[in-house]
């Protein structure tokens, strides 16, 4: 028999995972949202509903966490209510991009009480959480990955296992590092071409197709080229959360990373402009624009 599933966090992500699980016969679970679009597509599709963690955990072998960050994670496992306050023996598979420094607190915190968190990350878009064809990063202890990973499996094309808690995590800001410094290249690139008169259909002719392209390349230009608003539906504001993250655990190593800066500091400028909610791609047009240029002429 299938254990029973629950879900926190039901956003672009959360939403095409959750709905793989209920296709492959997983009994789910889901928390209330004032966002309702995704809960009641789910309740069509047989998930059930409540109204806190707490009775998420009192009805759950195993909740699944895909929110926005540790601050978040912190407070749906830990907080009134919270999923550690049910008192029971839960698997907790955090989904999120978090800070290691917290995932490794929380499941030594957990551990004692007969809860086992393990991180599980994500790579690649909202289109891929729907059609069930994520890169997922694991880590934890061997038994946990392996009662999580016919879970994963239902809304994921490749799993790695990383190590040890925390270590999914780490993996997952140096993912989004690399993402988020091509953004930042691309866009940088882009603009000094319009300056100069090369427009962006020039570039891309050389980009597309030679050693510069990759996947990540190819969901770009579909916005710059193609002016399609939802290639990647990834928020500025969020990658900025990344890479902030990713900042201030270099800095708990001890290690200098200066392009983990720059990169920061151009998502760090595109927000503090008031283009946070923007997915990531238009970061091209923002950049352009504070340097009195335009990819659209």
């Amino acid at each position: 028999m299938k254990e029973k599933i629950g879900f926190i966090g039901l956003g672009l992500m959360g939403h095409g995972i959750a709905k793989n699980i209920i296709e492959k016969g997983w009994p789910l679970a889901v928390l209330a949202h004032r966002k309702r679009d995704a809960i009641d597509d789910l309740k069509q599709r047989g998930a059930t509903e409540v109204t806190s963690p707490r009775a998420l955990a009192d009805a759950c072998d195993v909740v699944l966490l895909c929110v926005t960050g540790s601050p978040q994670v912190e407070a749906v496992i830990e907080g009134e209510n919270g999923l550690a306050s049910a008192g029971k023996p839960l698997l907790i598979i955090d989904c999120s991009t978090a800070e290691p420094a917290s995932t490794i607190r929380l499941a030594a915190s957990l551990a004692p009480r007969g809860i086992t968190l393990i991180d599980a990350p994500l790579s690649r878009t909202p289109k891929d959480a729907w059609e069930g064809t994520l890169d997922v990063m694991v880590g934890g202890a061997d038994d946990a990955v392996a009662r999580a990973r016919p879970i994963l499996e239902a809304f994921a094309g490749r799993i790695v296992p990383t190590g040890p808690v925390g270590t999914g995590h780490t993996m997952k800001l140096l993912n989004n590092f690399l993402s988020m410094g091509y953004a930042a290249l691309y866009s940088e690139a882009l603009m000094i071409g319009a300056k100069a008169g090369l427009t962006p259909q020039v570039f891309d002719s050389v980009i597309q197709n030679g050693r510069m392209d990759c996947a990540f390349y190819q969901t770009f230009r579909r916005y710059v080229i193609e002016r399609d608003p939802n290639a990647h539906k990834f928020t500025i504001a969020n990658a900025h959360k990344d890479v902030t993250y990713l900042a201030g655990f270099a800095q708990a190593l001890g290690v200098a990373n200066p392009v983990g800066a720059a990169v920061r500091n151009s998502f760090a400028l595109a927000v503090g402009a008031g283009h946070g909610e923007d997915y990531v791609p238009m970061l091209s047009d923002i950049v352009a624009s504070m340097n009195g240029t335009s990819l659209t002429k």
